[in-house]
């Protein structure tokens, strides 16, 4: 399975919260998109599946048409939801909340913001991942934070704090099962084979060092 992080937005330079707000690709963004699109065709994908977000959407109908895969979209993929922070930058929230930026700085899952719990997104998206069909290769593409919380989910790692670190936009992880390893139940153990994998270019860049720091559950 690859999990694919959309591409750029004017959001993500200027380094807003975007959660489930819903801006669009930029021109990095689309260039990003082009560029990962072979890289994913040529991984022979069976099955393509997006968010529902306009930014992750065009993402993947680039990936599409690369591939000739028919795009399915879900709800259940979208990024987390960050309540009040939406729209704003991280210089913002720090001045308006500082209570709240200084508990999300610290690594704790801020609530009180209005938004969604890291649990509450792994439950969906793993929810999501359970309604998949059982296929060779499948492409997911999501966010940053709902990225992560699947991953930890499959992988057993805890969602209070991602050891994997952020995802930059277009970079993608790579999970894989061998059924030899399958446990005594009978269900898939998931193995991670790779992360924050990217085209190597000028657009396809990994996160800055502040946001890799500051930003590691939200798709900022």
């Amino acid at each position: 399975m690859v999990l694919l992080r959309h591409g750029r937005t004017a959001w993500n330079a200027e380094h807003r919260f975007q959660g489930q707000a819903d801006p669009p690709l930029d021109d990095v963004g689309r260039a990003q998109a082009a560029e990962v699109a072979g890289v994913v065709a040529a991984m022979r994908p069976d099955l393509l599946v997006s968010s529902t977000a306009a930014r992750a959407v065009q993402t993947a109908a680039v990936v599409a048409d690369a591939t000739g895969l028919q795009l399915r979209t879900d709800p259940r993929l979208v990024e987390r939801g960050l309540g009040h922070w939406e729209g704003l930058t991280m210089d913002e929230v720090a001045a308006r909340f500082p209570d709240e930026y200084a508990e999300w700085a610290a690594g704790q899952d801020v609530t009180r913001r209005g938004g969604e719990t890291r649990e509450a997104v792994a439950a969906r998206a793993c929810a999501a991942f359970a309604d998949l069909p059982s296929v060779e290769l499948t492409v997911l593409v999501s966010h940053g934070a709902t990225t992560m919380a699947l991953t930890n989910a499959l992988l057993g790692l805890p969602q209070r704090t991602h050891l994997l670190g952020p995802l930059a936009n277009c970079h993608w992880t790579e999970l894989y099962t061998e059924p030899q390893r399958d446990g005594v139940d009978g269900a898939p153990r998931w193995r991670l084979r790779a992360h924050n994998v990217g085209v190597p270019s000028t657009t396809a860049v990994p996160p800055e060092p502040e946001e890799d720091a500051q930003a590691s559950d939200a798709d900022a």
